[in-house]
């Protein structure tokens, strides 16, 4: 079975809430209507009711009605969330009149619903840029214990089955933090294996990688992935984790033996994390190119609980893709 249709299979069992904000967006309500019917979750739209049904009306869909669709301007729950706005964000000064309006976005209304206990997870951005999606998300769902930075993985499907797990690997930074310092680039490491168990299903081995492997360069940009796979094993003394590693040592097992003799990461990686955003976003693209290899994401990392923003050009069957990958992101979460 390929892997995104494991994920949707799980996410068939999992049967978690998935709230999309853009709930009057046309691409929006298509998937929302092909995930009702492939029951991949149990879906949340928020947006006029009247507009919504109207618009599903007009396209032909089937499934809207089991659908719990909240009208952001009128719900049983308003003041409720208000409060609870209130309660989070009294340090910042946000004063109740402020959360009022506030509560009225459906992308503050979707992380309010996550934050209650009232939905699991998010996709949204199909409409929206990746800062008003990600805004309401930190001041109110934050990152996850112990974790300060979100990233973006990718996980990458090869033709080639000799790489990775299969053929499957997974690549991280490639869309969000420009350069992170040392601790959160192992912030990054540790959700990455996170993203590996809940979405691959399988155990991270994870390689830090760099331009040079274990002192065949000296150079602070070295230090850093060097000193950040030390943090990395202390907070997560479990993973499988290496570095500093140069692609070839970390993907093909005899230079692997040959550059980091005695390491059970070399030759051998399925996780690869990447010392900044530009080598990640280098590299997946470079891949699904010159591979031919399948990208799935972004998906959001790092939050406590699963946010994930889509491409505004994004199809009917990304976000279909994106909710069935955010159950499961939801069910490792709990």
């Amino acid at each position: 079975m390929e892997l995104l249709e494991r994920i949707k299979q799980n996410a068939k069992k999992y049967n978690m809430r998935i709230v999309l904000p853009e709930g009057n967006e046309e691409r929006t309500i298509k998937a929302a209507d092909i995930a009702i019917g492939e029951d991949l979750a149990r879906i949340i739209l928020i947006g006029d009711p009247s507009e919504i049904y109207s618009h599903a009306e007009k396209l032909g869909l089937k499934n809207i009605s089991k659908a719990l669709i909240v009208d952001p301007k009128s719900h049983a729950k308003k003041d409720q969330y208000i409060d609870l706005m209130v309660e989070l964000r009294k340090n910042k000064g946000l004063t109740r009149e402020e959360a009022s309006i506030l509560i009225e976005d459906p992308l503050y209304l979707g992380v309010l619903m996550i934050k209650s206990g009232d939905a699991d997870g998010e996709v949204s951005g199909a409409i929206h840029s990746t800062g008003d999606v990600l805004r309401p998300a930190f001041h109110y769902v934050k990152t996850a214990p112990g974790i300060s930075v979100v990233s973006g993985a990718f996980i990458m499907i090869l033709p080639d089955k000799s790489f990775g797990e299969d053929g499957v690997l997974i690549f991280a930074d490639g869309a969000v933090h420009p350069n992170p310092n040392e601790k959160e680039l192992a912030e990054i490491a540790i959700a990455t294996a996170h993203t590996a168990r809940a979405l691959a299903g399988f155990e991270p081995r994870i390689a830090m990688l760099s331009f040079s492997t274990k002192g065949s360069a000296k150079n602070e940009m070295v230090d850093k992935v060097v000193n950040a796979t030390r943090i990395a094993k202390e907070m997560a003394p479990d993973l499988l984790i290496d570095g500093e590693l140069q692609v070839d040592a970390a993907l093909v097992e005899a230079i692997g033996k040959s550059k980091a003799p005695g390491s059970s990461i070399a030759g051998n990686a399925n996780v690869l994390v990447f010392p900044d955003l530009n080598s990640g976003n280098i590299a997946y693209k470079l891949v699904q190119r010159l591979a031919n290899a399948e990208a799935i994401g972004p998906i959001l990392q790092g939050m406590a609980a699963p946010i994930n923003d889509l491409s505004r050009g994004c199809s009917v069957s990304d976000l279909v893709s994106m909710i069935a990958i955010t159950s499961n992101q939801a069910a490792g979460k709990k």
